[in-house]
């Protein structure tokens, strides 16, 4: 990290930036090509391990190229403002971030599914409740893992 000064070394606090936010940048490599999309997610922090859980249509781009190469990169980022300078070139912006990689799996078992989109309800709502899914609708979507190999987070506050 060029800026070591804005690191975010404690998990906590990276865990802190990764609950505030409800909404994460996937990217991946589409025929040596880059492609982004934003999507909401939910998350776990066990033993140290970083997991990220998504939903999405069944089919489609994403679907495609994770098909096909399953290394994906993740950012989420908030916090932002506006800091003002006495000259032009001296503006600057506040933010928290989080970058890090991984491989994204699908999940096919339906408790599994129904796990990971109790942690993605869980995330979105701040709530910790059981939530309740039909299997049916459950075994039509797509519900995805990402286990992150690296994350590193940085502040300007």
């Amino acid at each position: 990290m060029r800026r070591s000064d804005r690191e975010i070394t404690f998990i906590e606090e990276k865990l802190a930036v990764i609950e505030k936010n409800k909404v994460m940048r996937l990217a991946m490599v589409d025929n040596g090509r880059p492609y982004v999309v934003p999507l909401n997610y939910g998350y776990t922090y066990e033993n140290g391990t970083l997991t990220l859980y998504f939903h999405c249509a069944a089919e489609g781009r994403k679907i495609d190229i994770l098909k096909t190469n399953s290394d994906v990169c993740f950012e989420m980022d908030g916090e932002h403002k506006l800091i003002k300078g006495k000259i032009d070139c001296a503006y600057g912006y506040s933010f928290e971030s989080v970058i890090g990689s991984g491989k994204c799996e699908f999940i096919t078992d339906v408790g599994e599914k129904i796990n990971a989109l109790t942690q993605l309800m869980k995330h979105q709502t701040g709530v910790d409740r059981k939530y309740e899914f039909a299997e049916s609708m459950v075994e039509k979507i797509c519900v995805c893992k990402i286990t992150a190999d690296e994350f590193t987070a940085k502040a300007r506050k």
